[in-house]
């Protein structure tokens, strides 16, 4: 049996799919996209289904094809029972999409998620009387917690069992009557959607399903013609409008009839925010909040990488000892391959590690949002985009999802916007060798620095790209999730995920991409390879071996310091490089040209031309940051 889990943003989905996912989860494409989903095995009345958590969408509007891709996989044979995750602390929200998931006659359970945080703002629940309106099992739960899980996922699992159809939801006469008219057109035709869902979806003008109605029959195109000037008639508004208002009256008619509302006490969490998004005490906050981050980070870090580092060059050291000739072939070989090995364990895993466990700490405690939410404020006067904040806070995990992100975005020219500052954001493997590189030998203030240098780079950016391509920028509309307390275990799981593409994608390169050098530095080829980079490097003022450290730097970004050392004949980073070169060298890595596999999501996203164009632009903005960064440095040092 396959059960898919799906909710709006922020309603805690991911936290209940993380709670009994496997470490056999696993993420995957809807057939012939990139829009991504991930299921995991899960053991269930003595046998085994399959959970599949679903892309969070506000509403199954179509109006992007993430949503299209869901409600086609929501109504394919595939999935035999859909879990609906509700915010019990905002349940008419969450009910607006539970309507929609009604229309498309699908076996479903709702899970009133955060029952707790309800309880908390003063809101009573009647479930019984839930369950009575909507037509469908209802269980109460607190994914965070563990509590209601197994109930939750029995119920699903006796539901899919019986192909448990729910009453379709209804709307006034006239609307009801519009419906009716198209169905009975559509009976023939061959679609994903039943026939009234089809014909609420074309009275919603929805451009993918509109696309796919035979061209020949034209019948059905006057029938959705005449049937939306009557209903603009009726209703005074446009067919979708009047759709949207009638599922909106619904959800508050059922939410008012479920909802009694007691004493809502000023929490902590209040208070908090009062300060955390206070315009000016906000930002200070955000300062000391990100510092004491990197603080952290760079402690654990440092106390991690400097006796490993002791412990791998004391083995280098044997390892030349065994060999007559330490210079040969063999031993050069040997030596590139315990350098690659040791760069990831020694080097790029303890800021890795330790960065996005507190990474998940502060998006699961809520405190991104808010960081969103001040950036917005902030950057929007100085021209940036408020809808690349999404994929510019994805970005800091890895610019891969952001850049996917990018798909929410209907015009072409706010995608390549936000794909094009997405690449400037900071994430895990660039910020590794800023750590690695510059807080371990200079400082976790420089370091600091840097992050907030990279943040006015991103803004400067978008003020120039505002210029260039003018149009009104928009403002960010977000949704403010409430301060949790995560678990340990949805931390973990988050943190080894995104740290098991480093160990099984990056790693490897890492290592072949140091063999590599050793054999390029034993035949003297790198000498060829530096030269095409010298021209940047003379300009910069960085070592003239830097070349091919940058070059494999764009497989991945880890591979930039881990060669630089084998390069430069030394991980010891001060004997061969000035504080000035170090800090130019790590700003021009946190801005040149995105890895390889952000080229070619850029590539699928938005096309070739634009990856290109971003390619060239981040060079030239790494090179003029990197020039600021040295003139600057060199005030100091």
């Amino acid at each position: 049996m396959r059960i898919g889990l799906i909710g709006q943003p922020n309603c805690g989905k991911s936290t209940l799919f993380n709670q009994v996912a496997g470490y056999r989860a696993e993420t995957g494409n809807f057939s012939g996209t990139t829009v991504t989903f991930t299921e995991s095995k899960v053991r269930l009345l003595g046998g085994i289904v399959t959970v599949v958590d679903l892309p969070g969408a506000y509403s199954l509007a179509g109006t992007n094809p993430a949503e299209q891709e869901v409600i086609k996989y929501l109504t394919s044979n595939e999935i035999d029972v859909v879990v609906n995750v509700l915010d019990a602390s905002n349940i008419q929200h969450g009910l607006l999409m539970t309507i929609e998931l009604l229309e498309l006659n699908i076996p479903m359970v709702i899970a009133l998620n955060m029952m707790d945080e309800a309880d908390r703002a003063g809101i009573h629940i009647d479930v019984e009387k839930l369950e009575a309106l909507i037509g469908l099992p209802v269980v109460p739960m607190i994914a965070s917690k563990g509590r209601g899980i197994q109930p939750l996922f029995v119920k699903a699992y006796q539901v899919g069992q019986k192909k448990q159809v729910p009453p379709q939801p209804k709307y006034d006469e006239q609307i009801e009557a519009a419906i009716d008219v198209l169905a009975t057109s559509l009976h023939e035709v061959d679609s994903y959607l039943n026939p009234r869902a089809l014909a609420i979806k074309l009275l919603e003008g929805d451009q993918f399903v509109l696309k796919e109605l035979p061209e020949e029959n034209l019948s059905i195109k006057a029938d959705l013609k005449a049937v939306n000037a009557s209903l603009a008639h009726q209703y005074g508004g446009s067919a979708d409008w009047t759709i949207s208002d009638a599922r909106s009256k619904l959800a508050n008619q059922i939410s008012e009839s479920v909802i009694k509302h007691g004493l809502r006490k000023i929490s902590l969490r209040d208070k908090l925010d009062n300060v955390l998004l206070h315009p000016f005490w906000g930002y200070v906050g955000l300062i000391m909040i990100m510092y004491l981050f990197f603080q952290i980070v760079y402690s654990v870090g440092g106390m991690i990488e400097e006796p490993m580092m002791g412990v791998f060059q004391n083995f280098e050291v044997w390892i030349e000892a065994q060999f007559a000739n330490p210079k040969g072939f063999i031993s050069q070989i040997i030596i590139g391959l315990m350098q690659g090995i040791s760069g990831g364990i020694a080097i790029v895993l303890p800021y890795l590690v330790p960065f996005l466990v507190g990474l998940g700490i502060l998006e699961d405690v809520g405190y991104l949002s808010r960081v969103a939410f001040l950036m917005d404020t902030l950057m929007h006067k100085l021209g940036l985009h408020g809808k690349a904040i999404v994929p510019f806070i994805l970005g800091f995990g890895c610019n891969v999802p952001a850049i996917m992100s990018t798909r929410i975005l209907e015009d072409k020219r706010e995608r390549f916007i936000s794909a094009a500052l997405s690449t400037l954001v900071p994430c895990a493997a660039r910020l590794a060798v800023v750590f690695g590189l510059v807080a371990f030998y200079l400082g976790p203030g420089l370091a600091l620095a840097i992050y907030l240098f990279d943040l006015f780079v991103i803004a400067f950016t978008a003020g120039m790209l505002n210029r260039f391509l003018p149009d009104d920028s928009p403002g960010l509309i977000l949704e403010m999730p409430v301060y949790r307390i995560p678990t340990l275990r949805t931390i973990i799981n988050k943190a080894w995920w995104r740290i098991r593409e480093f160990v099984v994608e990056a790693w490897p390169l890492l290592i072949i991409g140091s063999v590599v050098l050793s054999f390029l530095n034993f035949i003297n080829a790198s000498t060829y390879l530096n030269m095409l980079v010298r021209p940047l490097s003379w300009v910069l003022g960085l070592p003239e071996q830097v070349g091919v450290p940058l070059i494999f730097g764009v497989l991945r970004k880890e591979l930039s310091l881990v060669m630089l050392g084998q390069a430069l004949g030394s991980m010891d980073f001060p004997t061969v490089m000035t504080p000035v070169q170090m800090i130019t060298f790590a700003v021009f890595v946190v801005f040149y040209v995105p890895c390889l596999a952000t080229m070619l999501v850029i590539r699928k996203e938005i096309g070739v031309k634009a990856m290109w164009s971003i390619v060239a632009l981040t060079t030239l903005i790494a090179t003029v940051a990197g020039l600021v960064a040295r003139i600057i440095a060199s005030i100091f040092y």
